[in-house]
């Protein structure tokens, strides 16, 4: 059993109130990941599930046991940091080794335990060097066996790949899901990245300044955004919000711009609101009825695409487009709307309007 639930969970450090409520539901064996920018609570939040920090309200169950109250030790959660924080003056093996040196195993269990996690990381030929020998993304993979060797509850990753460079980060992700898999453990991982997030979590937890946003798989996330600050975080070029209101059939736009009101939406004439749209639902290259008219202010080439923006009154669309795409600048052009896959968000609450048809 490794499952992690957070209830109600709030601490302030003076008047800043990092954690406002945080709600949590860990599945044993899942990879669930908490998302949010900078400042959103995040490392507090994996803290006070360790143990760390002493809450000011609510409860930390583990495997349905109230934990709320018990040393970080007894909690039996291994944590794999930012920094690494390897001991500088001993070998690899004996960083992996160390935390069960102090739960003092024999020689024979350490031995075939470090050769089963340095064979699962693929770093059996680093064994014997010391961290200054190491490269950044080998000394993540030695804290990561040292998290590993112990066999806890539960993993809890903060940020673990913030500093590698991008390749680097490519391939541990990969690599961390992998893991994963093959160990069935149950990994808490908190990053502000997005990409991360998409790519590895079966859950995902959506963090913004101390309370959830959204918690949901990383499609639900991405193609059903619980409210307009959701749907602006996920994503990447970020989500194009058009303010207009309903007229009938018709979407009206705050600039003049008309098009269909799209079927799945029921709200009222005259409502103020935002519509979402994201840049690979949007084209200039395709022709539709529910369209656009703007003037092309920009290209991006980005080599396996161009996302081309377009001005749209006082606002830019960015639309993905083909890399061959080419244009000049104040050119008059129509932006196609795929209506079905469009987001709709009350103007005053920035909830989701367009989550229950869809």
């Amino acid at each position: 059993m490794g499952t992690v639930a957070a209830h109600g969970l709030r601490k302030s450090f003076d008047k800043v109130q990092a954690l406002d409520g945080v709600t949590l539901d860990v599945p044993d064996g899942s990879f669930f990941v908490v998302l949010g920018p900078s400042g959103a609570g995040k490392t507090t939040t994996l803290r006070a599930i360790a143990g760390l920090e002493k809450l000011d309200a609510g409860s930390v169950h583990l495997d349905g046991r109230d934990a709320t109250g018990d040393t970080p030790a007894a909690r039996d959660l291994a944590m794999v940091f930012q920094n690494y924080a390897l001991y500088p003056r001993r070998t690899a093996y004996e960083n992996i080794a160390s935390p069960l040196r102090a739960r003092r195993c024999s020689s024979s269990e350490i031995a075939a335990a470090v050769d089963r996690m340095s064979s699962l990381l693929h770093i059996e030929r680093l064994l014997q060097r010391r961290p200054a020998q190491l490269s950044g993304g080998e000394m993540q993979r030695v804290a990561l066996a040292r998290a590993l060797v112990r066999s806890p509850r539960a993993f809890l990753m903060d940020e673990p790949l913030t500093n590698l460079d991008l390749k680097l980060r490519v391939e541990m992700r990969t690599e961390l899901t992998r893991i994963h898999r093959s160990l069935g453990a149950t990994f808490l991982y908190v990053t502000n990245d997005q990409v991360e997030a998409l790519s590895m979590a079966d859950q995902v937890a959506v963090l913004k300044e101390g309370k959830v946003q959204q918690v949901g798989t990383p499609t639900e996330v991405y193609e059903r955004p619980a409210n307009r600050w959701v749907a602006g975080f996920v994503g990447s070029p970020p989500i194009s919000l058009l303010a207009c209101r309903a007229e009938g059939d018709r979407l009206v736009g705050a600039e003049g711009w008309t098009l269909p009101r799209p079927r799945w939406t029921t709200a009222e004439d005259g409502r103020a609101l935002l519509l979402g749209l994201r840049a690979e639902d949007l084209s200039v290259e395709q022709r539709g009825d529910a369209a656009l008219p703007g003037e092309l202010y920009g290209l991006e080439p980005l080599g396996d695409r161009t996302v081309v923006d377009v001005r749209v009154g006082t606002e830019i669309l960015k639309v993905k487009a083909r890399p061959t795409v080419t244009g000049t600048q104040g050119e008059r052009l129509q932006v196609t709307v795929d209506l079905d896959r469009a987001h709709l968000f009350d103007a005053g609450t920035g909830l989701s309007l367009s989550r229950a048809g869809r």
